[in-house]
């Protein structure tokens, strides 16, 4: 019962961080070289549609990598996912101080309201999302060592 519980929380995270990874590299640099404004029109639908999952997809994480925590107390592995834990309490409290304030204004915003600098408030949601992206890596291999 308990690797389950470890290999679940090791599969909801990984492809949440997967998710993240790829919006980091891939998905970001397809948007920012589409022609004109279709960028901003796809980073925002992208923050409507990610924004409406992401907080419960994170939350959800945490919840498990404390329940992992609690089941697995005086087990080898143990210090790792209290590690993976608080880096992705990190990531999660940066999400709502840096980035959620940006891509809150962004997913509002269409060719006829958005402001001036919409360009540089992307680009600024981008190097935070870098960082975010590198924590939950971060988070990531320490969950996976604590299976190992």
């Amino acid at each position: 019962m308990f690797h389950a519980l470890e290999i679940f929380t090791t599969v909801v995270f990984g492809v949440m961080v997967g998710v993240e990874f790829a919006v980091a590299v891939i998905l970001s640099r397809i948007l920012d070289a589409l022609p004109g404004d279709n960028g901003q029109i796809g980073h925002a639908h992208g923050g409507r549609m990610l924004g409406a999952v992401m907080p419960f997809w994170y939350i959800g994480s945490l919840v498990l990598m404390v329940v992992w925590t609690v089941a697995r107390w005086h087990h080898h592995g143990t210090g790792l996912v209290i590690t993976a834990a608080a880096l992705l309490l990190v990531s999660v409290i940066m999400s709502m101080l840096l980035l959620v304030p940006i891509n809150n204004r962004n997913k509002t915003w269409t060719p006829e309201t958005r402001p001036a600098d919409w360009r540089e408030q992307l680009n600024r949601w981008n190097r935070f999302h870098y960082l975010r992206v590198a924590v939950i890596v971060a988070a990531f291999a320490a969950l996976v060592a604590a299976l190992v």
